[in-house]
C-alpha cells in the first residue's frame, strides 16, 4: 500500500473502532448514526459546490465496512525485519518484470524523465511496488472505504476530507463511479493515489482528456513522476547509497556534507567517490555496524509517497537494481528487530516525557527523532546509531516481546 497514504492511525483506536463497527454493524442505532454522519457530510459537500446528484451517485447504498478497520492494522512496514521487507519487495521476479516494463515503455519513460526530472528507474520501481506494474490493483469500493474510516473518525478530518475530494473527482474530473476501485484505505489505480493526490498530481500524459491512473500506463508513469517532482525531488541528486564505516568511527556523527563524510573515512560500499557536493544523513536501519547508508533529501521525498523508511529503502533499492547496480552488500543482522507500531509510539511518548521535541506520536520516525535516540543511547553507554534496539526499549521501560 503506498502513495500518499500518510494517515497516522493509532493501533489502540483501531481495535476500539473495529469492535464498535462489528458489534453494531446491523443495528438500527448505527444506521441512524451513519445517517447523521452522511447528513453532516452533505452539508459540507454542498458548501464546496458538490451537487446533490453527485453526492447521491457517490454514496447511495454505502455503509460502513468492518473489514477496512481490520485491514488497517496489518501494515507490513512496521515490526517486520527490515532486510526481509526489502527483500520481499525487491524480489528477482519484480526486478525481471521491471526490466521488461522499462524496455517496453522506454520512449515514454525518456519523455517523462526529461519533463519531470525524476529518474525512470525510480518511477518504474514505485509503479512495481504499488501495483505490480498494474497487475495487482485492488478492488475495494473507494467511497465505502473512505466513508468507513471517516465515520470511525480515523485521523479526523483526513479521511473525511478524502471522501469530499472523491466527490469532487466524481463531479468535475470525469471519473465514473464504477472507476472508484482501490485499496482498503482508498488509494486508487496503478499509482495508488488517494483522491487528494489524484486532484493534485494526476497527469493526462496520453492526451485523451482524462488523467487515467487505472489503465493508462503513460498517465500512471507521469503522475508518479509529477508527485515526486512537486514533493521536492532534486534532479541529479542520488537518493543515497550503501557505505562502509571505518574502524574507530564516532557514531555521534549523523549529518554532514559528502566532503565531510569522505574526510571521516566513510566510503561507498560499491566503490567510487562520494559526490563532491550535497548533504547526507547516516542511517542504520537495523543498527550499527551494517548495513549502513548515506541518504539525501531525495530519500525523504520517497518517504512522502509512503511514510516508512523500509518502503523508501525498498523503492530506492529496486530502482538501483533496475539501473543495473549491485544489490546491498552487507548482510542484514540475523536478529533484525524492528519495533512494532505500538512500541514506536511508546518510544515517542517516552522521549517526549524526557523533554525531547517530539512532534509525531504515530510511530513514524524522522531523522531528527533518530538523532534524539542517539542522545538517549549515549546516556546508557550504547553505540549511538539511532537504532531503537530491544536493549534500548527495555532500558526505557518499554515492554518488548
Amino acid at each position: 500500500m503506498g502513495i500518499a497514504v500518510q494517515f497516522k492511525h493509532i493501533a489502540q483506536c483501531a481495535l476500539v473502532c473495529a469492535s464498535v463497527l462489528v458489534a453494531s454493524a446491523s443495528s438500527g442505532a448505527q444506521q441512524q448514526s451513519f445517517g447523521a454522519f452522511l447528513a453532516a457530510l452533505w452539508s459540507d459537500a454542498a458548501k464546496q459546490g458538490i451537487t446533490r446528484a453527485s453526492f447521491d451517485a457517490g454514496l447511495a447504498g454505502v455503509a460502513p465496512d468492518p473489514r477496512v478497520i481490520g485491514a488497517m492494522q496489518r501494515q507490513p512496514e512496521y515490526g517486520k525485519p527490515f532486510g526481509s521487507y526489502v527483500a520481499d519487495l525487491v524480489s528477482a521476479n519484480r526486478i525481471a518484470v521491471g526490466q521488461r516494463k522499462s524496455a517496453q515503455w522506454a520512449q515514454t519513460l525518456r519523455v517523462v524523465e526529461a519533463k519531470f526530472g525524476v529518474p525512470a528507474p525510480l518511477i518504474v520501481s514505485i509503479w512495481g511496488i504499488e501495483s505490480s506494474f498494474g497487475e495487482a490493483q485492488e478492488h475495494w469500493d473507494v467511497f465505502r472505504s473512505l466513508a468507513t474510516l471517516a465515520f470511525a473518525r480515523f485521523q479526523h478530518p483526513l479521511f473525511r476530507d478524502e471522501l469530499l475530494r472523491a466527490l469532487t473527482m466524481l463531479q468535475s474530473k470525469g471519473v465514473a463511479r464504477a472507476q472508484f476501485l482501490g485499496s482498503w484505505a482508498g488509494a486508487m489505480g496503478q499509482a495508488q493515489f488517494l483522491p487528494s493526490s489524484y486532484l493534485r498530481y494526476a497527469v493526462d500524459f496520453d492526451g485523451d482528456g482524462r488523467a487515467d491512473i487505472w489503465s493508462s500506463v503513460p498517465d500512471v508513469l507521469a503522475s508518479i513522476a509529477n508527485y515526486l517532482q512537486k514533493s521536492g525531488w532534486q534532479s541529479g541528486l542520488p537518493w543515497g547509497f550503501e557505505v562502509i564505516i571505518p574502524n574507530g568511527f564516532d557514531y555521534r556523527q549523523s549529518r554532514g556534507t559528502f566532503r565531510q563524510w569522505s574526510d571521516r573515512g566513510v566510503r561507498r560500499a560499491a566503490g567510487g567517490r562520494l559526490p563532491d557536493i550535497g548533504n547526507a544523513i547516516l542511517f542504520f536501519p537495523a543498527g550499527a555496524p551494517a548495513p549502513a547508508f548515506l541518504v539525501t533529501d531525495n530519500f525523504n521525498v520517497i518517504k512522502l509517497f509512503n511514510n516508512s523508511d523500509a518502503y523508501a529503502m525498498a523503492a530506492a533499492e529496486l530502482a538501483d537494481r533496475l539501473s543495473g547496480l549491485s544489490p546491498i552488500h552487507a548482510p542484514w543482522p540475523v536478529h533484525d528487530f524492528q519495533p512494532s507500531r505500538v512500541e514506536r509510539m511508546a518510544l515517542q511518548k517516552t522521549l517526549a516525557a524526557r523533554g525531547y521535541p517530539v512532534h509525531d506520536f504515530t510511530g513514524h520516525f524522522d531523522f531528527d527523532f533518530r538523532d534524539d535516540i542517539r542522545k538517549v543511547q549515549l546516556e546508557y553507554g550504547m553505540v549511538p546509531d539511532g537504532y531503537p534496539s530491544p536493549a534500548l526499549l527495555k532500558q526505557l521501560g518499554i515492554a518488548v516481546p
